[in-house]
């Protein structure tokens, strides 16, 4: 056990329950930048990290009623898919450890950027799709379902190549997809989509030999409880405080991730 590890999963852990924002965004590329690890490793074991931290937090929502399971199963229906091919794909290529890493860095600098993205303007594409007119409500009367399996599709894809995706793009998409489903339902649904999808992305890593099981264990010995004491801090950190910074801080660490 590496003590550096579990203190980052503090860390990680402890903004993740204050800000609901997804590990993947923080901790693969603390992994890749501060310690050094390969992209591909980062990736691999972060996504089975976030399916064991994800899976308490889907079956509470399950139980509270606060998960449109519909929804979450079209959003499957096209992630699980995705990321099974991905890794076909990526078992199939054979890519050199350079090749592999160039690959997952630049699909991780795309996903910070847009999760970066989402969060600015979060607010803004909410109020678009609540519009009464126009072609959001066109899409809601005719292809909402056949749209949802297609965001899933993008979001399984960029999960198992960056691991990032699962959380603020996939409740910015619902937000847009599904205007009306009360926030906190929507992110039941994404966090119950997100437990197979990490799980999955992950256990395919682990068999490409991509997954650092020392490092996983580390890094739960220290989420666990950050993520138990950020969720009780979250009531008294103020959202437009923390919105601007986490925006920063992503846009800072997406960028640095283009150079490496």
């Amino acid at each position: 056990m590496n003590w550096t590890y579990t203190l980052s999963g503090l860390l990680v852990g402890l903004i993740v329950g204050i800000t609901g924002v997804g590990g993947g965004s923080l901790m693969t590329p603390l992994l890749v930048l501060l310690f050094g690890v390969s992209p591909a490793t980062a990736v691999g074991t972060d996504l089975l990290f976030a399916s064991l931290t994800k899976t308490l937090g889907g079956w509470v929502n399950g139980r509270r009623g606060m998960v449109e399971w519909k929804v979450a199963g079209l959003l499957s229906l096209g992630s699980l898919p995705a990321a099974v091919i991905t890794l076909v794909l990526l078992k199939y290529l054979a890519l050199d450890k350079n090749t592999l890493g160039s690959l997952v860095t630049g699909m991780l600098s795309v996903a910070l950027l847009l999760t970066a993205a989402a969060l600015l303007f979060r607010s803004r594409i909410k109020q678009f799709a609540q519009r009464n007119d126009g072609t959001v409500c066109g899409l809601h009367r005719r292809y909402l379902s056949a749209a949802t399996v297609v965001t899933g599709i993008v979001v399984g894809t960029l999960v198992t190549l960056s691991s990032v995706g699962a959380g603020v793009l996939g409740t910015v998409a619902l937000m847009f997809l599904y205007p009306r489903m009360p926030p906190a339902k929507v992110v039941g649904t994404d966090i119950v989509h997100a437990v197979p999808l990490t799980a999955v992305a992950g256990l395919g890593h682990l068999a490409l030999g991509t997954v650092d099981l020392v490092l996983l264990g580390s890094l739960l010995m220290g989420s666990w409880p950050g993520i138990y004491i950020g969720s009780h801090l979250s009531a008294r950190m103020p959202e437009k405080v923390l919105r601007p910074v986490l925006v920063t801080m992503l846009l800072a660490i997406g960028c640095r991730m283009v150079f490496v």
